[in-house]
C-alpha cells in the first residue's frame, strides 16, 4: 500500500470527474466561445460575490496577474515572508511587475492589521509607493492555519483607508472555509481580488481562478495574454472544476479528521519534537533527525512526504487518501524509530 502525503496537487480526476470532462462543450475561449470556461468563471465569481473571473492554468498565474492588476512599477507590496507569492512563484513579484515585497513576520503566516499599519510607506520619493496587501488563506508554510472574516474585516478596513487593494492567495480557501464556517459570499465583499486553486483539495488536474471586478478581470485577459496564458478548447479542464465546486468541496472536512488522526499520532513519536496546530489539511512537524532521514525511513513503508525544512516535514491530506490508508499511515509512524 502507498500513501502519498506530499500535496494534495497529486490527486487523479474521480469517474465523476472524468465523465464531466469527457462531455465537456468546449471552444475556442480565447474568442470568448468555450462555454465551459465561461460557466466556471462565472460560478466561482459567483460563489464568492465578486463580479467576473478568469481560468488559468496556475495558481501562480492568477496570482501574478493579481499582482500585475493592482500595482505599478516601483510600487510595493505586503506580505509575510513565508507566503507564496514570494517564496515560491519563480521571483514574478520582481520579474513580472518590478514591485517590492515588504516582509511580516505574522503568527504562522497570520497577519493582522496591526502589523500592517505602521509598514505602509508615506509618500515620499525616497520610498515606493505602498500599493496592496497579500494574505494567503490557508498559510502552506503555517501549517494550514486560517484567517477568520473577522480578521480579513480589519485589513480591508485599513486598506479602503490607506488607499491601497487587497489581494487573497486563496489556494485553499475552501479548506479555510470548512474550518471557519465562514461564507464564500462574504469575501467579494472585502477582497479586490481572490485566486482559487481547483488542483489542490477540490482534486482538479489543472487549473486556477482569479475572481475580481469586470473591469480588472477585463485587463487581466490582457495580462494573461502577456504571460502566454491564453487557452483553446480548455473547456475540458473547466469541466474537472465545475465538478469540482459541485462535488468536492463538502468532503474536505474528511481530510481535515485525517489530519487529526495523524497529527495524535505524531504526537506520541518520540522522534517528533514539534507540531504546528493542525488546522485544516496540511501537518507541519519537526523532527530529531533530519528530514531527509525521516523521509527515508517512511518511503520504505511507501509512505511519500516532502520536506520545508532540515528538520521540519509537511503531511498533505487528500482525497486519494482513504480511511485505509489513514489507518495504515498511523501503524507506519508507531514503528519509525528515532535515532
Amino acid at each position: 500500500m502507498t500513501v502519498d502525503l506530499r500535496s494534495d496537487t497529486v490527486t487523479k480526476p474521480t469517474p465523476g470527474m472524468l465523465e464531466a470532462m469527457f462531455s465537456a462543450k468546449v471552444g475556442d475561449d480565447v474568442f470568448g466561445e468555450d462555454e465551459s470556461i465561461n460557466e466556471l468563471e462565472a460560478k466561482a465569481a459567483g460563489i464568492f460575490g465578486m463580479e467576473a473571473g478568469i481560468f488559468c492554468p496556475s495558481g501562480t498565474m492568477t496570482n501574478q496577474i493579481g499582482i500585475k492588476c493592482f500595482t505599478q512599477p516601483l510600487d510595493e507590496l505586503i506580505t509575510d515572508q513565508t507566503a507564496h507569492v514570494y517564496r515560491y512563484e519563480g521571483g514574478g513579484i520582481a520579474f513580472n511587475s518590478s514591485v517590492s515585497a515588504r516582509l511580516l513576520y505574522g503568527e504562522r503566516g497570520i497577519l493582522t492589521a496591526e502589523m500592517i499599519a505602521p509598514e505602509i510607506n508615506p509618500i515620499n520619493d525616497h520610498y515606493p509607493r505602498t500599493s496592496l496587501v497579500v494574505l494567503e488563506n490557508t498559510v502552506n508554510r503555517g501549517g494550514g492555519s486560517c484567517y477568520t472574516l473577522e480578521q480579513i474585516k480589519q485589513i480591508a478596513a485599513l486598506c479602503k483607508a490607506k488607499g491601497l487593494k487587497l489581494h487573497m492567495d486563496g489556494a485553499r480557501i475552501f479548506n479555510a472555509l470548512t474550518r471557519t464556517g465562514d461564507k464564500a459570499a462574504d469575501y467579494g465583499k472585502y477582497f479586490d481580488g481572490i485566486s482559487i486553486c481547483l488542483s489542490k483539495g477540490l482534486g482538479a488536474p489543472v487549473g486556477s481562478v482569479f475572481l475580481a471586478s469586470r473591469e480588472t478581470i477585463k485587463y487581466a485577459r490582457r495580462v494573461r495574454k502577456a504571460f502566454g496564458g491564453g487557452m483553446r478548447q480548455a473547456g475540458f479542464l473547466a469541466a474537472a472544476g465545475i465538478y469540482a465546486l459541485d462535488h468536492h468541496v463538502e468532503r474536505l472536512k474528511i481530510d481535515h479528521a485525517h489530519a487529526q488522526i495523524l497529527a495524535e499520532e505524531l504526537a506520541k513519536c518520540n522522534w517528533v519534537t514539534n507540531i504546528l496546530p493542525v488546522e485544516t489539511n496540511l501537518i507541519s512537524f519537526d523532527t530529531v533527525e533530519p528530514a531527509s532521514i525521516v523521509l527515508q525511513k517512511l518511503a520504505a513503508h511507501a509512505i511519500k512526504a516532502s520536506s520545508t525544512g532540515p528538520n521540519r516535514i509537511r503531511f498533505v491530506l487528500h482525497l486519494d487518501v482513504h480511511p485505509e490508508q489513514v489507518e495504515y499511515a498511523v501503524k507506519v509512524l508507531r514503528g519509525v524509530h528515532g535515532s
